[in-house]
């Protein structure tokens, strides 16, 4: 008699993790509906369920990226860094001279005949973290050297960010602070760090002096307005509506919410199924159901991935799974600073919950890998199977928790 298949050999890895997909997925849901529904009506002849049926499918899409992703083993990601960069930084380039530009930010790539919209940035920002992950764990022995770690780490940095930073001034700023976190988990000195964030400042005060004296089209006047707007406790053009209405729908969320599909600032929120659907969580949901639960699983994620990297023997695997456990939970706590107000609007997605396309696939195949590395991790405590060259390092660097 033939046995059936087991479903669950397909979920291998941290069981947490696993919960807190499951966990973020349900808000996702939930989240997306609700705060999309008049939009749909509007755009969509009537069709309120547009939103949540598209988000549905690019769940499930995302569940399999994360499920075929955390059967991968990380010794491809190893191999593969140094391409993924390469092609990302290709990409960025294409989006500059190429790029479908909307509300004056050239930030997308189309493909064409299909419709579909890649936010060449977000996969930057992953191949970026892999690469870092991969060059930390080769150069280990090797950080003291100013030289080197310029030419090799900061260099692919850089050149993301300036290739990011014309049309999206507050990616590159997010990318860069990710990086350096990153760079000083994988032990680079504090002096060097900090000799390269006062190259960055001085770097964006002239590239924006640059902009502004040889161009008329820029986005200069938007970053300065934006931040002489926060700094004075206001907010610049549609961000002050959108930002105030942000904060309505915090206020009036209270400790238990409005209930689930009751939210009144949905209909004035053009984002608020992206940008600002935390705030809609709060406004629905409270702050008993909605924010804090959130919060604390967005903690949880990283807790874990703190936990899986302090249990690796080698350095590729555990700065892998730091970095993109620090660049998931910095922009899950971006994007809620900016729904509360406390941040000025930065267009980043709340990860695996705000309704969206790139951002939904690229934090799956980040889930994914993180992942694939607890499931070898489990491997040898004996708690799961892998195939036996999966359990062959990369490098012959030991990774010594701090």
């Amino acid at each position: 008699m033939k046995r059936g298949v087991d479903i669950s050999l397909l979920f291998r890895g941290d069981k947490g993790i696993w919960a807190l997909v499951v966990l973020f997925m349900f808000y996702s849901l939930l989240a997306v509906y609700s705060s999309s529904v008049s939009v749909a009506f509007m755009s969509y002849g009537g069709n309120t369920t547009y939103f949540l049926r598209t988000q549905f499918l690019m769940l499930l899409f995302g569940l399999v990226i994360i499920v075929v992703t955390s059967h991968l083993s990380y010794r491809v990601l190893y191999l593969l860094a140094s391409l993924f960069l390469v092609v990302s930084l290709l990409l960025l380039v294409l989006t500059l001279f190429a790029g479908v530009r909307i509300n004056e930010a050239t930030r997308w790539l189309e493909i064409p005949g299909t419709g579909f919209r890649l936010q060449t940035s977000d996969i930057a920002k992953v191949a970026l973290v892999i690469y870092l992950a991969r060059v930390l764990s080769k150069y280990q022995s090797n950080l003291r050297d100013f030289s080197l770690v310029t030419r090799v780490f900061v260099v692919p940095i850089a050149l993301v960010c300036l290739l990011i930073m014309s049309e999206n001034l507050s990616t590159a700023i997010m990318i860069f602070s990710i990086c350096m976190v990153i760079l000083f988990i994988g032990r680079v000195p504090l002096k060097f760090i900090a000799a390269y964030c006062g190259m960055a400042l001085l770097g964006v005060i002239f590239f924006a002096m640059a902009m502004a004296l040889f161009t008329d089209d820029n986005r200069v006047q938007v970053w300065k307005a934006r931040i002489e707007a926060f700094a004075a406790g206001d907010s610049y053009g549609g961000d002050d509506y959108q930002s105030n209405q942000a904060k309505i729908a915090v206020a009036t969320g209270g400790l238990t919410g409005k209930m689930p599909g009751k939210s009144v600032q949905r209909n004035m929120l053009p984002q608020s199924n992206s940008d600002f659907i935390f705030a809609i969580i709060v406004e629905e949901y409270g702050l008993l159901f909605g924010a804090i639960p959130l919060i604390m699983a967005y903690m949880a994620l990283l807790y874990r991935g703190i936990a899986i990297a302090r249990k690796c023997e080698t350095a590729f695997p555990a700065l892998l799974v730091l970095g993109l456990s620090v660049m998931i939970v910095s922009q899950a706590m971006l994007n809620m600073l900016v729904a509360v107000g406390l941040f000025p609007v930065t267009g980043q997605t709340l990860p695996l919950v705000s309704w969206g396309r790139t951002s939904v696939l690229v934090m799956s195949f980040s889930v994914g890998a993180i992942l694939g590395v607890s499931r070898v991790v489990k491997a040898k405590a004996g708690k799961e199977e892998v195939p036996d060259t999966e359990l062959h390092e990369i490098e012959d660097v030991a990774y010594e928790p701090a």
